[in-house]
């Protein structure tokens, strides 16, 4: 499978806004379905978000108004932008391709509260 490697998490306060990003080997980003998904602690892991390789975007109701998910195909790069975050936001956030059954090391967002 190929390789996904996120970053950018960080620790941010509430309202604030964070971008991550998806790197990924080859031209899986825009080759493929991507998804991010999130995994808050002690919670299961949820899909916040789908792009499309035509570029269509599916947002879960946790985040719609609040997320906007981008590609650079160029840089092979998948983006993340989440915008007025709350402490319910704070999770390890991961990107993987559409129907990929491992998951890489994600990024930790932590919302101060």
């Amino acid at each position: 499978q190929a390789q996904l490697v996120e970053s950018g998490g960080d620790l941010v306060q509430p309202g604030g806004s964070l971008t991550l990003s998806c790197v990924g080997s080859g031209s899986i980003v825009s080759a493929e379905i991507m998804t991010w998904y999130r995994q808050a602690p002690g919670k299961a892991r949820e899909w916040i978000a789908t792009l499309s390789p035509g570029g269509a975007t599916f947002y879960a109701d946790s985040v719609k108004g609040r997320i906007a998910v981008t590609r650079d195909e160029g840089k092979n790069t998948m983006y993340l932008q989440l915008n007025d975050l709350t402490t319910e936001d704070t999770a390890t956030y991961y990107c993987r391709q559409h129907g990929a059954t491992t998951w890489g090391q994600g990024t930790q967002v932590t919302v101060l509260s």
